[in-house]
């Protein structure tokens, strides 16, 4: 089994470097993103950058690699009884990957993507509350950070509530929020100073 996990978190996070907005960046521009706008290698600062067209393919590449890697983990531990475990081992792997690639100098992105995705793999009910939150916090706010925390917390608070029968499986899904939250540390600085950038979409900038 051990060997199972190994490959679950070596693949994760593998696929995890396959970063969609550094990847997309390169190809539109010949540029990096995270040396453009707010310097960071998520769905928010590329969209800011090339708008929403563009941006679609950053989400199908990272919620794609998200998805890979939490069925490959389902796959791999499935035969030991712990295909639940596994999902979610597979999305903090990704996750990880994400965040801090080796292979993109450890400048990744934030997550939020890859743990929506990994969400869905792990329960449904608790990603459709997460992205209602998200959802209902943005359009309140236009605080994309703050809606990802608040989201991200929500799945902390549910999902242990509705899989109480593995502590394993409770542990990881928390994990998997609170990585989330702290990987917007610094925004969540800035919200408490008051100067945290609100979303402002209206209008993008064109890269030529």
């Amino acid at each position: 089994m051990w060997l199972s996990v190994l490959l679950t978190v070596l693949t994760g996070y593998l696929l995890g470097n396959l970063n969609g907005a550094v990847s997309m960046s390169r190809l539109l521009s010949n540029q990096d993103v995270r040396e453009q706008g707010s310097g960071n290698a998520g769905l928010t600062n590329f969209l800011r950058m090339y708008g929403p067209v563009s941006a679609l393919s950053v989400v199908a590449i990272d919620m794609g690699k998200a998805f890979l890697a939490c069925l490959l983990g389902r796959q791999l531990l499935a035969p030991f009884g712990y295909a639940q475990e596994g999902v979610l081992l597979g999305g903090l792997a990704v996750n990880l990957g994400h965040d801090f690639p080796a292979l993109l100098g450890f400048r990744g992105g934030k997550g939020v993507l890859c743990g929506i995705t990994a969400a869905l793999a792990a329960d449904w009910r608790c990603a459709l509350v997460v992205i209602a939150v998200f959802a209902l916090c943005l359009w309140l706010t236009r605080y994309v950070s703050l809606s990802s925390i608040l989201g991200s917390l929500t799945f902390v608070v549910m999902y242990p509530l509705l899989h109480r029968e593995s502590a394993a499986s409770m542990i990881m899904g928390v994990l998997l929020g609170l990585f989330i939250v702290f990987m917007h540390r610094s925004n969540i600085s800035r919200l408490l100073k008051g100067n945290e950038r609100k979303a402002t979409f209206s209008k993008f900038r064109k890269k030529k």
